[in-house]
């Protein structure tokens, strides 16, 4: 959008499907037809037919990005409302916890690689993690075994 606003100049003309895509919220809409109408770029929407440069246009630009804001936030509370639910019912969310063994065995292999003079880099590249991956697991056995002691 930025881009969009940067690039055009006076008698452009941007197209858009639909008019709400021209902003997140109703409040977004408006003020980027504003801006538009105050440069002299016209907007037209395809599905929409909308023409904000008449008084009718406006107001069918008002009426419908209320709509599509009211429906955006339907949607979000549906979709908190399933992820809710899902938890409830006990759904886990995120990427699964590492195997503790299989961790083990690659900071064994790490150190290894280590110690015959590889990178960190290197070393982490050889069991499929990146060098903060490799820090972040090595951080974390040193906190059990503090924790430990």
């Amino acid at each position: 959008m930025k881009k969009l606003l940067e690039y055009t100049k006076p008698g452009d003309t941007v197209v858009v499907w639909r008019v709400d895509r021209l902003g997140r919220s109703l409040i977004d809409v408006l003020n980027t037809v504003k801006l538009l109408r105050e440069q002299d770029v016209q907007v037209k929407s395809i599905s929409d037919g909308i023409d904000p440069s008449t008084t009718s246009g406006r107001l069918m630009l008002n009426m419908l990005a209320t709509l599509a804001e009211y429906e955006r936030e339907l949607i979000t509370e549906r979709v908190n409302a399933g992820i809710t639910a899902a938890r409830q019912g006990g759904t886990k969310f995120g990427r699964p916890l590492s195997d503790p063994v299989v961790v083990a065995d690659k900071l064994k292999l790490v150190a290894e690689a280590r110690a015959k003079g590889r990178t960190a880099k290197e070393a982490a590249k050889l069991v499929g993690w990146s060098r903060a991956t490799l820090y972040r697991h090595q951080q974390a056995l040193a906190a059990r075994e503090s924790a430990t002691v």
